[in-house]
């Protein structure tokens, strides 16, 4: 790989560590660790004699802001390796307008209170928000750095519509995942049996009511996913093919145990961030498994 091609797989992986520590400040409550302030923290610069909640939020504010510059350090080095019309270098540019995309919400968590034990309907609505503008952050460094070394072929892929409706899917269930996360996190279930009742109960909030959308969503879109890695196998033989095809199997297979561990358990902090942290490299392997397909030709065995 180039020089670009290994920075731009660093801030990839980076960014990776960056959102699971995000969700670790959502579990742990720890969103309002640094009161209403930003980009200040309890209105200092360094918080003096910090809490647990205070280091936590205050770490994901700095590894942020790393992530912040490792972006625009991406940018700027796309600019200078690649001419205007490279996909590397518009997939560089992308990403940089989803990182300012995630700086914004991310403060306008904090300054609106939506954060630590914050009920309001709107927090899950810009959870949501936070959650798809991520992935397409991710998906567009992922790209940034495959493209640096590879190019699309412009040829049709008889797997571009499957594809295509595939990371519509993974979106989709992020979405409601971040939802169903947030109502565990603000609405604890005292029990499994408990749990299933308060989510058919026509009484309980909504946000528990909407937590039952995510494992079925989950199961139809895994079972999606794993034709669509299966019929790759069957239509090319290029070797980054049938990597990330093979790494979407694996990833999905993965992804249905550590979900019925994670209901059985009730949703401990360990289950909870190994999920994102799956979620987010299966939702990187059907990235490149796209990007993948665009530059092979289909050879059917």
């Amino acid at each position: 790989m180039s020089p670009f091609s290994r920075y731009a797989y660093a801030v990839l992986w980076y960014n990776i560590l960056v959102v699971c520590w995000g969700a670790l400040v959502r579990a742990t409550g720890s969103g309002a660790g640094c009161g209403e302030h930003w980009p200040l923290c309890n209105g200092s610069v360094v918080p003096a004699f910090p809490q647990a909640h205070t280091i936590i939020e205050f770490t994901h504010r700095i590894t942020s802001g790393f992530a912040l510059i490792s972006v625009v350090v991406l940018y700027l080095r796309a600019r200078r390796a690649f001419d205007k019309s490279a996909p590397a270098r518009r997939a560089a540019f992308y990403a940089l307008i989803f990182m300012i995309n995630e700086t914004l919400i991310g403060a306008l968590l904090v300054l609106l209170g939506l954060v630590a034990g914050s009920r309001s309907p709107w927090r899950a609505a810009v959870l949501a928000v936070h959650l798809v503008n991520t992935l397409l952050l991710l998906a567009a460094i992922a790209l940034a750095a495959w493209w640096s070394a590879r190019t699309p072929s412009g040829a049709s892929s008889p797997l571009s519509k499957q594809l295509r409706w595939a990371t519509v899917a993974i979106i989709v269930i992020s979405a409601l995942g971040g939802i169903a996360a947030l109502g565990d996190t603000l609405f604890p279930a005292a029990s499994l049996s408990d749990g299933v009742r308060e989510e058919f109960s026509r009484s309980a909030p909504l946000l528990v009511r909407l937590r039952v959308l995510h494992p079925v969503a989950a199961f139809l879109g895994g079972a999606f996913l794993l034709w669509i890695a299966s019929k790759a196998q069957s239509l090319y033989r290029d070797p980054q093919v049938l990597r990330y095809a093979a790494a979407i199997q694996l990833l999905t297979f993965a992804q249905f145990v550590l979900g019925a561990v994670n209901i059985f358990l009730l949703t401990p902090l360990w289950t909870q961030l190994t999920h994102l942290l799956l979620t987010d490299l299966l939702w990187v392997s059907l990235v490149l498994l796209s990007a993948s397909v665009m530059a092979a030709r289909p050879q059917p065995s």
